[in-house]
């Protein structure tokens, strides 16, 4: 029994340093960093009016949430009294409509008769003639009732089109941030009215480089932030691929999910990171710093490799860039390992 347990502890004592020594990797150093930036409304609108005149009314004020009500009512005077009068021009026109149809019939009915009467010889042709040119003509005015028709009911159809453009709507739920225009002003085409905004999704523009856009890549599809202080979750809205040359980075944003705090702009988001920095993560077991002349020595064929040491972490140190050492390259266990 004894020598069983003797067996055991030489093997662990054995395997366990080689163990060790396969974990001595040379790997790219990475930092710790926070990016932070501010909620916005994911849509904000200008809101512009189509038509000219006096505004009615303002039916709501910054910070006010929409509804079914128009936001802004302008003055449709002068485009009611052209309805009225497009609409009494259809009306004169079905009149003459119909006169034109009970006088076609009738010319129609007496073009037969005179036309069975030349046929036997008992009515001079000319009368014939008079009968059919009159039909004839009564068919070509029919026509151009016709067309005068669908003229004043095209007219008609854009004037309500443009008096509905009178009464200016926007999405319900969202928030008035700015009015620029008070009840009483005149206004033409063009006029900007409001700003509204959707808060119902809160977007954070960011401002990253391309180590910081390559980190965010490659979180998952859904990943932790923090909103004021409180956990949410958010995921990469779009990217531009645009690169600013004078800060040289790209711009990009995250839309929340899951959040539940206050709608609105300006809450402050912040999105730990580790991204890859300058320099080469070598295992502290890895390194010699007899002499104060840090080495390290490779697995592969037993050479030392001379380093400069920029900082650590608690079990690495971050050392400077080296043509041989690179990410992936195995060290060995050197005996001096921390000896003074």
């Amino acid at each position: 029994m004894r020598q069983t347990v003797c067996w055991f502890l030489l093997l662990f004592l054995i395997s366990k340093p080689l163990a060790a020594e396969d974990d001595l990797v040379v790997k790219a150093a990475t930092k710790e960093i926070v990016l932070t930036g501010y909620t916005r409304s994911e849509t904000t609108v200008t809101v512009s009016s189509e038509v000219s005149g006096k505004v009615l009314r303002v039916n709501y004020d910054v910070g006010d949430v929409t509804g079914s009500k128009a936001f802004f009512e302008i003055d449709p005077t002068f485009i009611n009294l052209e309805i009225e009068s497009t609409v009494q021009s259809i009306e004169n026109v079905r009149v003459s409509q119909a006169k034109n149809r009970s006088r076609r019939d009738f010319l129609e009915k007496e073009y037969i008769r005179l036309e069975n009467l030349f046929k036997r010889n008992s009515t001079a042709e000319s009368k014939r003639d008079t009968a059919a040119e009159d039909l004839s003509q009564a068919r070509i005015e029919s026509q151009s009732l016709s067309v005068e028709m669908a003229i004043l009911k095209a007219k008609l159809k854009e004037l309500r089109e443009r008096k509905r453009r009178h009464s200016i709507v926007v999405p319900a739920g969202w928030i008035v941030v700015k009015k620029m225009v008070e009840a009483g002003e005149i206004i033409v085409p063009g006029t900007p009215l409001a700003k509204v905004a959707d808060y119902g999704t809160l977007v954070v523009p960011l401002s990253v480089s391309s180590r910081e856009l390559n980190a965010i890549q490659d979180l998952p599809p859904t990943f932790a932030i923090t909103v004021e202080g409180r956990s949410s979750k958010a995921a990469l809205n779009w990217i531009n691929p645009e690169f600013d040359e004078k800060t040289r980075k790209l711009s990009i944003e995250l839309v929340l999910r899951d959040y539940f705090g206050p709608r609105r702009g300006g809450l402050l988001c912040r999105l730990p990171l580790r991204i890859e920095s300058d320099g080469l993560l070598i295992p502290k077991m890895a390194v010699t710093r007899r002499f104060e002349n840090p080495r390290v020595k490779l697995k592969k064929n037993g050479q030392f490799v001379q380093i400069i040491i920029l900082g650590e972490t608690q079990e690495a140190f971050i050392v400077g860039q080296n043509s041989i050492l690179a990410p992936g390259v195995r060290l060995a266990t050197n005996s001096e390992t921390n000896s003074p």
